[in-house]
Protein backbone atom coordinates (compact mmCIF):
# COMPACT_ATOMS: atom_id res chain seq x y z
CA UNK A 1 0.00 0.00 0.00
CA UNK A 2 3.02 2.34 0.67
CA UNK A 3 4.03 1.93 -3.12
CA UNK A 4 0.58 2.51 -4.36
CA UNK A 5 0.62 5.94 -1.82
CA UNK A 6 3.84 6.99 -3.41
CA UNK A 7 2.68 6.26 -7.04
CA UNK A 8 -0.78 8.25 -6.36
CA UNK A 9 1.28 11.54 -4.95
CA UNK A 10 3.60 11.45 -7.81
CA UNK A 11 0.39 10.96 -10.19
CA UNK A 12 -1.25 14.38 -8.48
CA UNK A 13 2.28 16.45 -8.62
CA UNK A 14 2.60 15.85 -12.26
CA UNK A 15 -0.71 16.62 -12.62
CA UNK A 16 -0.18 20.00 -11.12
CA UNK A 17 2.92 20.18 -13.30
CA UNK A 18 0.92 19.75 -16.42
CA UNK A 19 -1.51 22.30 -15.68
CA UNK A 20 0.87 24.64 -15.36
CA UNK A 21 2.46 23.62 -18.78
CA UNK A 22 -0.69 24.01 -20.60
CA UNK A 23 -1.46 27.33 -19.42
CA UNK A 24 2.01 28.38 -20.31
CA UNK A 25 1.86 26.92 -23.37
CA UNK A 26 -1.91 28.68 -24.04
CA UNK A 27 -0.15 31.71 -23.17
CA UNK A 28 2.37 31.65 -25.38
CA UNK A 29 -0.09 30.47 -28.18
CA UNK A 30 -1.42 33.83 -27.45
CA UNK A 31 1.12 36.56 -27.23
CA UNK A 32 2.87 35.16 -30.73
CA UNK A 33 0.33 36.40 -33.02
CA UNK A 34 0.49 40.04 -31.75
CA UNK A 35 4.41 39.29 -32.23
CA UNK A 36 4.35 37.85 -35.13
CA UNK A 37 2.23 40.89 -36.66
CA UNK A 38 4.83 43.63 -34.78
CA UNK A 39 7.34 41.79 -36.75
CA UNK A 40 5.79 42.03 -39.95
CA UNK A 41 4.60 45.10 -39.54
CA UNK A 42 7.90 46.99 -39.03
CA UNK A 43 9.28 44.45 -41.90
CA UNK A 44 8.22 46.41 -44.77
CA UNK A 45 9.94 49.86 -43.22
CA UNK A 46 13.05 47.75 -43.13
CA UNK A 47 12.63 46.73 -46.02
CA UNK A 48 12.09 50.61 -47.70
CA UNK A 49 14.94 51.64 -45.67
CA UNK A 50 17.85 48.91 -47.01
CA UNK A 51 16.72 49.32 -50.19
CA UNK A 52 16.98 52.93 -50.08
CA UNK A 53 20.44 52.37 -48.80
CA UNK A 54 21.01 49.98 -51.60
CA UNK A 55 20.52 52.35 -54.46
CA UNK A 56 22.72 55.13 -52.49
CA UNK A 57 25.48 52.63 -52.27
CA UNK A 58 25.52 51.86 -56.08
CA UNK A 59 25.80 55.48 -56.87
CA UNK A 60 28.40 56.53 -54.27
CA UNK A 61 30.16 54.08 -51.76
CA UNK A 62 32.51 56.65 -49.89
CA UNK A 63 34.69 53.99 -47.47
CA UNK A 64 36.49 57.18 -45.93
CA UNK A 65 33.27 57.34 -43.75
CA UNK A 66 33.75 56.92 -40.40
CA UNK A 67 30.93 53.37 -40.49
CA UNK A 68 31.81 52.41 -43.64
CA UNK A 69 35.31 52.15 -43.40
CA UNK A 70 37.07 48.98 -42.54
CA UNK A 71 39.52 48.94 -39.75
CA UNK A 72 43.08 47.70 -40.50
CA UNK A 73 43.56 45.45 -37.77
CA UNK A 74 40.88 44.07 -35.28
CA UNK A 75 41.48 44.85 -32.08
CA UNK A 76 38.14 44.77 -30.16
CA UNK A 77 34.66 42.66 -31.27
CA UNK A 78 31.51 43.51 -29.95
CA UNK A 79 28.57 41.11 -29.65
CA UNK A 80 25.02 41.78 -29.14
CA UNK A 81 22.98 39.06 -28.01
CA UNK A 82 19.26 39.08 -28.12
CA UNK A 83 17.32 36.50 -26.18
CA UNK A 84 14.87 36.65 -23.41
CA UNK A 85 14.26 37.53 -19.72
CA UNK A 86 12.55 34.19 -18.88
CA UNK A 87 13.41 30.39 -19.27
CA UNK A 88 11.23 27.71 -20.07
CA UNK A 89 12.09 27.89 -23.53
CA UNK A 90 13.86 24.95 -24.23
CA UNK A 91 17.40 26.19 -25.74
CA UNK A 92 16.62 29.69 -26.80
CA UNK A 93 19.07 31.22 -24.41
CA UNK A 94 21.64 28.78 -23.87
CA UNK A 95 22.22 28.06 -27.30
CA UNK A 96 22.86 31.96 -28.38
CA UNK A 97 24.51 32.16 -25.57
CA UNK A 98 27.28 29.26 -25.51
CA UNK A 99 27.46 30.46 -29.24
CA UNK A 100 28.72 34.08 -28.00
CA UNK A 101 31.03 32.56 -25.32
CA UNK A 102 32.86 30.23 -27.99
CA UNK A 103 33.52 33.08 -29.81
CA UNK A 104 34.43 35.54 -27.29
CA UNK A 105 37.14 32.31 -26.18
CA UNK A 106 38.40 31.96 -29.55
CA UNK A 107 39.16 35.58 -29.58
CA UNK A 108 40.91 35.63 -26.49
CA UNK A 109 43.15 32.48 -27.53
CA UNK A 110 44.14 34.95 -30.78
CA UNK A 111 44.61 38.30 -28.33
CA UNK A 112 41.37 40.23 -29.65
CA UNK A 113 39.65 42.03 -26.41
CA UNK A 114 36.01 41.03 -27.32
CA UNK A 115 32.92 42.45 -25.22
CA UNK A 116 28.98 41.74 -24.98
CA UNK A 117 25.82 43.58 -24.88
CA UNK A 118 22.84 41.35 -23.72
CA UNK A 119 19.39 41.96 -24.31
CA UNK A 120 17.19 39.85 -21.71
CA UNK A 121 17.66 39.02 -17.64
CA UNK A 122 18.82 35.17 -19.25
CA UNK A 123 21.73 36.48 -20.76
CA UNK A 124 22.90 38.96 -18.35
CA UNK A 125 23.06 36.72 -15.75
CA UNK A 126 24.83 33.77 -17.44
CA UNK A 127 27.61 36.30 -18.48
CA UNK A 128 27.47 38.00 -14.91
CA UNK A 129 28.37 34.81 -13.49
CA UNK A 130 31.11 34.20 -15.64
CA UNK A 131 32.84 37.26 -15.10
CA UNK A 132 31.61 38.85 -18.32
CA UNK A 133 30.17 42.01 -17.21
CA UNK A 134 28.25 43.34 -20.43
CA UNK A 135 28.83 46.84 -21.35
CA UNK A 136 25.05 47.57 -21.83
CA UNK A 137 22.15 45.66 -20.97
CA UNK A 138 18.47 45.54 -21.21
CA UNK A 139 16.11 43.77 -19.09
CA UNK A 140 12.47 43.53 -18.43
CA UNK A 141 11.34 44.16 -22.19
CA UNK A 142 12.35 41.05 -24.09
CA UNK A 143 8.35 39.93 -24.84
CA UNK A 144 8.05 44.19 -25.32
CA UNK A 145 10.90 45.94 -27.00
CA UNK A 146 10.87 49.74 -27.75
CA UNK A 147 12.87 51.82 -30.01
CA UNK A 148 14.26 53.32 -27.35
CA UNK A 149 16.45 50.16 -26.55
CA UNK A 150 17.58 50.16 -30.22
CA UNK A 151 18.40 53.58 -30.64
CA UNK A 152 20.99 52.92 -27.48
CA UNK A 153 22.68 50.03 -28.59
CA UNK A 154 22.77 51.06 -32.06
CA UNK A 155 24.29 54.56 -30.76
CA UNK A 156 26.84 52.80 -28.69
CA UNK A 157 27.59 50.80 -31.78
CA UNK A 158 28.14 53.43 -33.89
CA UNK A 159 30.21 56.19 -31.94
CA UNK A 160 32.32 53.36 -31.15
CA UNK A 161 32.91 52.08 -34.09
CA UNK A 162 33.53 55.58 -35.44
CA UNK A 163 36.18 56.10 -32.88
CA UNK A 164 38.21 53.34 -33.27
CA UNK A 165 37.33 51.20 -30.10
CA UNK A 166 35.15 49.02 -31.66
CA UNK A 167 36.85 46.77 -34.84
CA UNK A 168 34.03 44.69 -35.45
CA UNK A 169 29.99 44.44 -34.60
CA UNK A 170 28.45 40.81 -34.32
CA UNK A 171 24.27 40.35 -34.15
CA UNK A 172 22.87 37.15 -32.55
CA UNK A 173 19.30 36.55 -32.47
CA UNK A 174 16.38 34.06 -33.50
CA UNK A 175 14.29 34.71 -36.10
CA UNK A 176 10.56 33.63 -36.17
CA UNK A 177 9.61 31.80 -39.81
CA UNK A 178 6.31 31.29 -38.21
CA UNK A 179 4.44 30.09 -35.36
CA UNK A 180 6.26 26.87 -34.69
CA UNK A 181 9.91 27.26 -36.43
CA UNK A 182 12.83 29.55 -35.36
CA UNK A 183 16.13 29.98 -37.07
CA UNK A 184 19.61 31.06 -35.22
CA UNK A 185 20.53 34.51 -36.98
CA UNK A 186 24.39 35.82 -36.93
CA UNK A 187 24.35 38.84 -38.68
CA UNK A 188 27.43 41.15 -38.90
CA UNK A 189 26.56 44.57 -38.75
CA UNK A 190 29.89 46.52 -38.71
CA UNK A 191 31.98 46.74 -40.82
CA UNK A 192 29.70 46.87 -43.65
CA UNK A 193 30.70 46.68 -47.22
CA UNK A 194 28.98 48.30 -50.19
CA UNK A 195 27.92 44.66 -51.65
CA UNK A 196 26.41 43.68 -48.46
CA UNK A 197 24.47 46.86 -48.80
CA UNK A 198 23.23 46.42 -52.02
CA UNK A 199 21.76 43.12 -51.33
CA UNK A 200 19.24 43.82 -48.86
CA UNK A 201 17.59 40.86 -47.01
CA UNK A 202 19.31 38.60 -49.37
CA UNK A 203 21.81 35.53 -48.12
CA UNK A 204 25.29 37.04 -48.57
CA UNK A 205 26.96 33.80 -49.87
CA UNK A 206 30.53 34.78 -51.89
CA UNK A 207 28.74 33.86 -55.07
CA UNK A 208 26.25 36.09 -55.02
CA UNK A 209 28.42 39.22 -53.59
CA UNK A 210 30.52 39.09 -56.55
CA UNK A 211 27.66 38.94 -58.58
CA UNK A 212 26.03 42.01 -57.37
CA UNK A 213 29.75 43.97 -58.20
CA UNK A 214 28.95 42.74 -61.50
CA UNK A 215 25.30 43.94 -62.02
CA UNK A 216 25.30 47.56 -59.44
CA UNK A 217 23.50 50.41 -61.63
CA UNK A 218 21.53 53.43 -60.07
CA UNK A 219 18.63 55.52 -62.06
CA UNK A 220 18.68 58.21 -59.00
CA UNK A 221 20.57 61.34 -59.34
CA UNK A 222 21.54 62.46 -55.66
CA UNK A 223 21.74 66.31 -54.46
CA UNK A 224 23.47 66.45 -51.99
CA UNK A 225 25.70 63.70 -53.16
CA UNK A 226 25.27 60.29 -52.90
CA UNK A 227 28.07 59.55 -50.36
CA UNK A 228 26.63 62.47 -48.19
CA UNK A 229 23.50 61.23 -48.39
CA UNK A 230 24.62 57.70 -47.45
CA UNK A 231 26.67 59.18 -44.22
CA UNK A 232 22.81 60.43 -43.09
CA UNK A 233 21.09 57.43 -43.88
CA UNK A 234 23.49 54.75 -42.47
CA UNK A 235 22.44 55.63 -38.75
CA UNK A 236 18.60 55.02 -39.57
CA UNK A 237 20.01 52.24 -41.03
CA UNK A 238 21.30 50.24 -37.56
CA UNK A 239 18.68 51.42 -35.32
CA UNK A 240 15.60 49.86 -38.10
CA UNK A 241 18.01 46.55 -38.47
CA UNK A 242 18.19 46.46 -34.49
CA UNK A 243 15.14 46.99 -33.86
CA UNK A 244 13.66 44.66 -35.77
CA UNK A 245 16.06 41.88 -34.16
CA UNK A 246 14.72 42.56 -31.08
CA UNK A 247 10.83 42.36 -32.52
CA UNK A 248 11.48 39.50 -34.27
CA UNK A 249 13.51 37.61 -30.96
CA UNK A 250 10.07 38.93 -29.39
CA UNK A 251 7.97 36.36 -31.63
CA UNK A 252 10.60 33.85 -31.48
CA UNK A 253 10.70 33.66 -27.43
CA UNK A 254 6.89 32.82 -27.83
CA UNK A 255 7.15 30.47 -30.10
CA UNK A 256 10.04 28.29 -28.33
CA UNK A 257 8.29 28.94 -25.07
CA UNK A 258 4.96 27.26 -26.55
CA UNK A 259 7.24 24.65 -28.20
CA UNK A 260 8.25 23.60 -24.98
CA UNK A 261 6.00 23.90 -22.93
CA UNK A 262 3.95 21.48 -25.56
CA UNK A 263 6.74 19.22 -25.12
CA UNK A 264 6.22 18.98 -21.73
CA UNK A 265 3.14 18.79 -21.43
CA UNK A 266 3.17 15.90 -23.86
CA UNK A 267 5.92 14.50 -21.74
CA UNK A 268 3.96 14.41 -18.55
CA UNK A 269 0.90 12.64 -20.02
CA UNK A 270 3.31 9.94 -21.18
CA UNK A 271 4.35 9.79 -17.96
CA UNK A 272 0.91 9.76 -16.31
CA UNK A 273 -0.11 6.94 -18.71
CA UNK A 274 2.89 4.85 -17.55
CA UNK A 275 2.31 5.23 -13.83
CA UNK A 276 -1.31 4.74 -14.42
CA UNK A 277 -0.47 1.14 -15.96
CA UNK A 278 1.90 1.23 -12.72
CA UNK A 279 -0.66 1.98 -10.44
CA UNK A 280 -3.30 -0.75 -11.48
CA UNK A 281 -0.37 -3.36 -11.89
CA UNK A 282 0.30 -2.81 -8.04
CA UNK A 283 -3.46 -2.47 -7.29
CA UNK A 284 -4.35 -5.40 -8.52
CA UNK A 285 -1.25 -7.45 -6.90
CA UNK A 286 -2.34 -5.97 -3.65
CA UNK A 287 -6.04 -7.31 -4.17
CA UNK A 288 -4.91 -10.38 -5.25
CA UNK A 289 -2.61 -10.43 -2.41
CA UNK A 290 -5.55 -10.09 -0.04
CA UNK A 291 -7.47 -12.44 -1.36
CA UNK A 292 -5.08 -15.12 -1.46
CA UNK A 293 -4.71 -14.42 2.16
CA UNK A 294 -8.28 -14.41 2.96
CA UNK A 295 -9.04 -17.74 1.00
CA UNK A 296 -6.21 -19.38 2.80
CA UNK A 297 -7.42 -18.26 6.20
CA UNK A 298 -10.52 -20.05 5.56
CA UNK A 299 -9.24 -22.67 4.51
CA UNK A 300 -7.22 -22.93 8.03
CA UNK A 301 -10.77 -22.36 9.93
CA UNK A 302 -12.77 -25.53 7.94
CA UNK A 303 -9.40 -27.90 8.45
CA UNK A 304 -9.64 -26.84 12.40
Amino acid sequence: MANLREISRRRSSIKSTMQVTRTMEMISTARIRKALERAAEAEPYKDAITRMLANVAAAGFDASQPLLAKHSEEKHVLFILIASDRGLAGGFNIVQERAVEHEMAQLRARGVKSSVITCGRKPTEYFTYRQIPPVMSFVGISSEPNMDEADRIASYVMEGYATGSIDRVVLYYWHAKNRIEQAQVTEQLLPISREQLMMPNKPRTPEALSAVGAHAHTDFAFDPSAEEVLGHLMPAYFRTVIFHALLDSAAAEHGARRRAMQSATDSAKEVLSALARTYNRERQGAITTELTEITNGASALEDN
